[in-house]
């Protein structure tokens, strides 16, 4: 390993620590009906293993862009990864449901820390022309993790005790904290930093608020319940708030005026259609699979393993085009291969065979590579330098609120659009879940077709250089 370039050392360092975050939240959601019985406990209490984590990395991802200025990039990377190590082994001597959700609390503090610093590190790493190729390796931590986590999860689960769920990741993040506190660079400090308290408690409570709210909202019932109505209009007050404070600081929590980018502002949208594409796969083909093929788990499990490995591969090669010929090159198609391929989920039949679906969720994969990555890396490469790790903070936080509304929306159509067709006569609930799910894949596309025509406003680097020599040449 130590005859890698130092600046790679650094991407294999992020990558062990953020997949093993990433890996662990994914190996959860289709193990919680067994927490269920194991602790004999109900679907809403349990569902706190999961709304915990997301609620907590949430609220702790505005304070990254701070941290990593005030006490360096490394060092709040290597706590956040200590931090999740220690989560990870309070899970595991866990006894009651109350300390796994307290354990998944703390891990979720730390994947708040982790994933935006990770990506800043990175940054700090490579020139912006290598940068494309560098978050593509590191960016398949991101995208293969969701897909292959509910096949180890189920493996486990099924030979092992729940508690190794937990003792899984404590390997991969010893290793990960060993290659980081070596090849990580230190990064420059500002003690002098003030730290905008008020911004952090409006900002954060407005995140926390969204994000409990979707996170509980999974049924018709539940996402129109006043609480939670007043949860979501609350949280979208403070958000409004945040934005009007932020604008008046001289020293703000986050800065906003990287959202005057066009090409970071377009990222944002383009990058939440992508991920509401990904998450609507991981929770609609499950059902497909099971409830309307009535085929097993292992089943479901191995239909996401080519579309990761595609992921992971385009990923690579859509960094490497976007680095020589810039994000035109590589997001629309990126976007446009995904959009079909969820379109022609949108026609299946009872009589599909198995291995066309999973040729279509391969390819899924292949335009997923191609696209959520190189648009993140383009926007990232329009903000300056110094706001690098508020920008990747941003980034995350709104595609995490975006992944909760998809899953959240994508819940509830199939609940309700089911119950509708189900009742029309001569329907079975096969065919009516079919029919639903059929619908629900072409909503997916056209999020993603909607979000096309935005990414060929992309600039990368390649633009800003031609820019400059027109300006020369004047």
């Amino acid at each position: 390993m130590s005859k890698l370039p130092n600046k790679w050392l650094v991407v294999v360092s992020v990558l062990f620590g953020t997949f093993t975050v990433i890996l662990n939240n994914s190996m959860l959601n289709p193990i919680l009906p067994k927490f269920i019985e194991i602790f004999d406990s109900n679907a809403v209490a349990v569902g706190w293993i999961l709304t915990i984590f997301m609620v907590s990395m949430g609220m702790t991802m505005p304070l990254t862009g701070y941290f990593g200025d005030r006490f360096g990039k490394k060092k709040v990377y290597v706590t956040g990864l200590v931090i999740f190590i220690a989560g990870s082994v309070s899970g595991f001597f866990s006894e009651t449901l109350a300390m796994v959700i307290i354990s998944r609390a703390i891990q979720g503090m730390a994947g708040g820390l982790m994933l935006p610093i990770a990506m800043a590190l990175i940054f700090n790493s490579f020139p912006k022309h290598e940068r494309g190729l560098a978050v593509g390796v590191y960016g398949i931590a991101a995208m293969v993790a969701p897909a292959i986590g509910p096949t180890i999860g189920g493996f486990l689960i099924q030979y092992l005790e729940w508690p190794w769920l937990f003792a899984f990741n404590i390997p991969f993040g010893l290793t990960g904290l060993i290659l980081s506190s070596k090849f990580l660079e230190r990064t420059e400090t500002h003690p002098e930093k003030k730290f905008d308290l008020i911004g952090f408690l409006v900002i954060t409570s407005g995140i926390g608020s969204i994000l409990f709210a979707l996170g509980r909202g999974r049924t018709v019932e539940n996402l129109f319940d006043p609480l939670n109505i007043a949860l979501i209009v609350g949280g979208l007050i403070a958000v409004v708030l945040f934005v009007f404070y932020e604008n008046r600081q001289d020293d703000p929590l986050l800065n906003l005026s990287v959202f005057k980018v066009p090409t970071y502002s377009v990222s944002i949208i383009v990058t939440s259609a992508a991920s509401i594409g990904l998450f609507s796969g991981i929770f609609l083909l499950p059902l497909l699979i099971q409830n309307v093929y009535g085929m097993s788990a292992v089943m479901t499990g191995l239909l996401f393993l080519p579309a990761a490995a595609a992921s992971g591969v385009f990923m690579s090669l859509g960094g490497r085009l976007l680095d020589k010929k810039g994000p035109k090159y590589v997001v629309p198609p990126g976007l446009t291969i995904m959009a079909l391929a969820t379109l022609g989920l949108s026609f299946l039949q009872l009589g599909t065979p198995y291995w066309l679906i999973l040729a279509l969720n391969t390819v899924r994969g292949m335009g997923m590579g191609m696209s959520n990555m190189p648009a993140t890396t383009s926007g990232m490469n329009s903000i300056p330098e110094p706001l690098v790790a508020q920008g990747s903070a941003m980034n995350n936080i709104i595609r995490q609120i975006s992944s909760s509304l998809g899953i959240v929306f994508f819940s509830i159509y199939y609940e309700v659009r089911r119950a509708q067709v189900s009742a029309a006569p001569g329907i079975d609930m096969q065919a009516a879940t079919l029919q639903t799910l059929n619908e629900a894949f072409l909503v997916s596309a056209i999020v993603l077709l909607i979000a096309l025509p935005f990414s060929f406003i992309l600039k990368g680097v390649q633009d800003d250089k031609n820019t400059d020599q027109q300006e020369k040449e004047a």
